[in-house]
């Protein structure tokens, strides 16, 4: 949808990200669109209607009123626009459109306008996870002309991490040029009673925005997560200090993305957000035979797993007894999985390793993407104080290889969510290469 000339109405809800909203105003108009705003009371608490006014250049529609209010702008307002984009859109006003509630501008404008409306959500990742959201999301995405951009996973304006961000002003942009150019009366046809396809032709393009999911919709990661444990004897056991910090936020970027998320997790102690699959195990062996269970499904394969390389050879089913002499364990080699998925894996998927190295990082690094065969791996230092094991960020580079080269980036330090993000890119990028 080419936006020059469009007339845009942004309805603007309570909450700390509509700041943003200012921004995605000026977008708008950059793009040679006319807009105009309306906002709910709570809104009002963080970006003041004059904000708005001066930046459109015309009076913002409030519920109590303001300067030119007249009786009728809730019909006025989305018969003047050509499309509706609701962004922040919160819980409460989420609630009411997809309820048939109208008590505040932006909740009666969604009520009254018959043209294409885009909801971008934004709230705690608490909010955003709790079944009430969730169904009111489901019911909105089967409205006519209604289209869901989906909140990504980020760090959240409370300090937790999670979905509940709302996307960015020149990803809603992007997301709403790619609306193809129809007539307004075939826009109006669309329906949950037909599909985008039924109206537009087979042969033509959807752009994923369209779907229920973004680029991951239909397709699968699997993640291995947290440490495992070889045991010594029924109290004792190897292990490491992973926390599953990294593979949480691998979870939620990838979930954010529309993808079917299944993680195979060893003992850990941080916690995945909602809608994503968990099978428990504790040792090497039993993540080897889980992830190799699980090659024939997946479209993507991420190993943030921290795997023990040995495990105990004999293992005691009694408690060994402490005699103060010196004990011995013979120790064997565990099964490497990143290099038996890597030779299981079927043309079109993606296998991302982790290698986490402490010194000489590139020379180790590289060695083990060439033996394993993997697409990329992400190379993490937590030696640096306040990285790592148990912490949000960690040094790191995403090493990839390219057909016959591998190009190997400077380490940085960033976010485990920055970690994540580069990683899920990688793979969209991967997937769309194999289906060019």
């Amino acid at each position: 949808m080419d936006l020059k000339g469009k007339r845009i109405l942004l309805g603007v809800t309570g909450g700390i990200a509509a700041y943003k909203s200012c921004e995605l105003l000026r977008l708008f108009q950059k793009k040679g669109a006319q807009v105009r705003v309306c906002m709910t009371e709570g809104a009002t608490q963080f970006v003041s209607s004059l904000t708005f006014a001066s930046l459109s250049k015309c009076p913002v529609y409030l519920k109590n009123g303001g300067v030119e209010s007249r009786p009728f702008q809730h019909i006025d307002f989305p018969r003047w626009a050509d499309l509706y984009v609701v962004a922040p859109a919160s819980a409460n006003t989420i609630g009411k459109m997809a309820n048939g509630l109208a008590d505040d501008p932006v909740s009666l404008c969604f009520m009254s306008c018959d043209g294409p409306r885009f909801i971008a959500p934004a709230m705690n990742v608490a909010m955003y996870n709790s079944p009430g959201v969730k169904r009111n999301l489901q019911m909105l995405q089967q409205f006519e002309n209604t289209y869901l951009l989906e909140a990504p996973a980020g760090e959240l304006a409370c300090g937790e991490v999670g979905q509940g961000r709302l996307l960015e002003p020149n990803q809603i942009v992007e997301c709403i040029e790619k609306l193809p150019e129809v007539e307004c009366s075939t826009v109006s046809r669309l329906s949950s009673s037909k599909s985008v396809e039924d109206v537009l032709g087979s042969g033509s393009e959807v752009p994923d925005n369209w779907k229920n999911g973004l680029p991951g919709n239909g397709k699968m990661v699997v993640i291995t997560a947290g440490r495992t444990e070889e045991s010594i004897d029924p109290v004792r056991y190897i292990s490491n200090r992973s926390s599953g910090k990294t593979a949480v936020a691998l979870a939620s970027v990838f979930l954010a993305q529309g993808f079917d998320v299944q993680v195979v997790a060893g003992p850990m102690e941080a916690s995945f957000p909602n809608g994503v699959k968990v099978q428990h195990v504790k040792s090497a062996l039993e993540m080897h035979q889980a992830v190799l269970s699980k090659m024939n499904t997946l479209n993507v394969l991420v190993h943030c797993a921290a795997v023990a390389d040995y495990r105990p050879k004999n293992v005691s089913d009694q408690k060994i007894k402490d005699s103060r002499s010196q004990l011995v364990l013979e120790l064997e080699p565990n099964p490497n999985i990143l290099r038996d998925s890597v030779a299981a894996r079927s043309p079109g998927q993606v296998v991302v390793g982790f290698g986490l190295e402490t010194d000489h990082f590139k020379e180790h690094a590289l060695e083990k993407l060439q033996k394993s065969g993997a697409d990329a791996l992400l190379l993490n230092a937590p030696v640096d104080s306040a990285s790592g094991f148990g912490f949000d960020s960690v040094k790191y580079a995403l090493i990839q290889r390219d057909h016959s080269s591998v190009v190997v980036p400077e380490m940085a330090m960033g976010s485990k969510i920055d970690l994540a993000t580069e990683i899920v890119d990688f793979a969209i990028k991967k997937l769309e290469g194999f289906h060019g």
